[in-house]
């Protein structure tokens, strides 16, 4: 497979060094193991002749040719914050990127980023009309930029078509495997264990929504609401009048600020709840869901594996 891994100026230091990792990594297991699968030929290319990471090392790069790659990774530019990110993305190499990754995705490439290198590929409008994914602290930013993106941050991979994207730094590990993945399960399972590389197939277990939440005086008033009576449940009713606003006011700041209706917030308090109480009591798993108001195990059981992808044995292994 021919991978072209775009680097722009400032980019982050740990998400290009993953990338290139995992790709060297498997193909030096595809020698070691003796396993019928093409090496990964992967080149750093640049839209300038000079790149620095966002701490200064020089990155040996090549221009954009007119080869079209089999699939194009984009790393994140390192700018954790809304107002240096969104300065980095007026520069005109980024620019230049949107016009060059357009090109390559006419051409039949798989489309890849991660972390904020999702806003690159937002900005060449690539990723209008399809469901993606993000670092979760920027997901505000992500929906007033790109409307047309159907953004899902508590994921930590998306695939929409052939674009997909990765969640939060150490998504550019996930990223790469699941890329190498398409080429040979079994390569991406050695390298993952070479690599001691665990599962994360969600964002929500790491989002700190306090973050998020303290943008917004009418989602903090809610979630301070919400945690009160977690154990009562419900009602919109409710939190309307808690919140001094109306139904229809709360639901739009809940969705501009956590791309979340009231509820689906409300359920995943019960998630964060749940997954505290089984790391860190003994309590059972009954236990858990009628302090979080539910009435049975099975109904919390099937609520965290569909939020986190993953049971109650792997909650509480992780403690």
């Amino acid at each position: 497979m021919r991978v072209d891994v775009l680097a722009l100026d400032g980019v982050f230091d740990l998400g290009l060094s993953a990338v290139l990792d995992v790709f060297q990594t498997a193909n030096e297991l595809i020698v070691m193991a003796a396993l019928e699968v093409p090496r990964f030929e992967v080149r750093t290319v640049a839209m300038r002749r000079t790149v620095k990471t966002s701490h200064g090392l020089t990155v040996p790069v090549q221009a954009t040719d007119g080869r079209i790659p089999e699939c194009v990774v984009v790393p994140a530019i390192g700018f954790k914050m809304p107002g240096p990110l969104e300065t980095a993305l007026a520069r005109s190499d980024v620019q230049d990127a949107g016009a060059a990754l357009r090109q390559w995705a006419r051409g039949g490439a798989t489309m890849s980023a991660a972390c904020v290198g999702t806003f690159v590929m937002a900005e060449s409008g690539l990723l209008d009309g399809h469901r993606a994914t993000t670092t979760w602290w920027l997901g505000p930013l992500f929906r007033q930029r790109y409307p047309s993106v159907l953004l899902d941050e508590s994921n930590m991979l998306v695939k929409s078509g052939r674009f997909v994207t990765a969640g939060a730094a150490l998504g550019h590990i996930d990223l790469a495997l699941w890329l190498v993945r398409g080429a040979s399960p079994r390569l991406a399972s050695l390298a993952a264990r070479y690599l001691i590389i665990d599962t994360r197939a969600s964002q929500s277990t790491y989002a700190l929504t306090d973050h998020l939440v303290h943008a917004d005086p009418v989602v903090q008033r809610f979630e301070q609401w919400a945690r009160a009576r977690l154990k009562r449940g419900f009602s919109l009713d409710d939190a309307a009048k808690a919140t001094g606003s109306s139904k229809r006011t709360l639901a739009r700041h809940m969705r501009r600020v956590l791309g979340k209706s009231p509820l689906s917030y409300f359920q995943s308090l019960r998630v964060e709840r749940s997954v505290h109480l089984l790391r860190t009591t003994d309590a059972s798993v009954e236990e858990v869901a009628t302090r979080v108001g539910y009435n049975d195990g099975a109904t919390l059981r099937a609520l965290l594996r569909r939020r986190l992808n993953i049971g109650i044995r792997e909650i509480r292994r992780t403690s």
